[in-house]
């Protein structure tokens, strides 16, 4: 009995390996769900060496697809969602990825029979499917555009389209910093947080409610807060990443604050 239990088991280890992990694909109102073994499959896949991995924060080498390669009928105009499985959701221009002059966009395809190392804290790897960059310093490319654990990439409209709850006054001058506050929470903020309730991400709090962090954090320590939230509040769990000068410049991280103290103005409900 205990020998057919052990059997079992191998039969249902050897079919979880066997089994390919899917990938939703949403580009002008049609679906379709490609698996790990037909993208691995592809002639373009290549090996790629990423020097200084995000996710890992080390050299990794994966088998990977030119992301491009994916993007079929995608323009440069358009935006594309990345919704990876522990609700972190990366909101991305179509032409950063299709015109990252200088740097590549590759789709690295975790292979069942080989999986890929435990992320550092966690109990999974940055599988089954990862956007990594080569040479991302070229085009500017920032951590917030790495995202791992993905389950959809999708065609959307502008962040400004779907969640008019994140704009700031129309009546603001062009050149305003809380404009340019704006761009950078989107770029870097909306990943893991949604602000007035607007947002798709679901990995951290509210920014807006009930309270805007500019409302209850001295502007020094919520500056060190981002810089190096660990240095402050300090837990095993923590999952915010700091934010160095080098990913987010000062002046940048000035425009953020400008655009949350600008937005705890316009929460929603006043």
């Amino acid at each position: 009995m205990q020998r057919l239990a052990c059997l079992f088991v191998l039969v249902l280890l050897a079919g979880a390996k066997a089994h390919a992990a899917d990938l939703t694909l949403e580009f002008g109102g049609a679906s379709r769900v490609v698996d790990a073994e037909s993208l691995l499959a592809r002639p373009q896949v290549r090996e790629v060496v990423i020097p200084g991995d995000v996710a890992y924060g080390r050299e990794m080498r994966y088998r990977a697809l030119p992301l491009r390669d994916l993007l079929v009928g995608v323009t440069p105009g358009d935006h594309l969602q990345f919704q990876a499985l522990d609700g972190f959701s990366a909101e991305i221009p179509a032409a950063v990825l299709l015109e990252a002059r200088g740097s590549t966009p590759w789709l690295a395809i975790e292979e069942p029979a080989r999986p890929w190392p435990r992320l550092k804290g966690k109990q999974a790897s940055a599988g089954p499917f990862y956007l990594v960059w080569s040479d991302p310093a070229a085009a500017g490319i920032g951590p917030e555009q790495w995202p791992f654990q993905i389950a959809a990439i999708r065609l959307l409209a502008p962040v400004a389209e779907r969640f008019p709850a994140l704009l700031p006054d129309a009546a603001l001058d062009e050149n305003a910093p809380e404009r340019r506050g704006f761009a950078v929470f989107q770029s870097t903020c909306l990943a893991c947080h949604t602000l007035n309730g607007a947002g798709d991400a679901r990995m951290g709090p509210d920014l807006n409610m009930p309270y805007s962090p500019t409302e209850y954090m001295d502007a020094a320590f919520l500056r060190r807060y981002i810089r190096d939230p660990q240095s402050l509040r300090n837990w095993p769990g923590a999952r915010m990443p700091g934010f160095a000068p080098s990913v987010l410049a000062d002046a940048d991280l000035d425009a953020v604050l400008a655009y949350l103290r600008h937005m705890a103005a316009r929460r929603s409900g006043r």
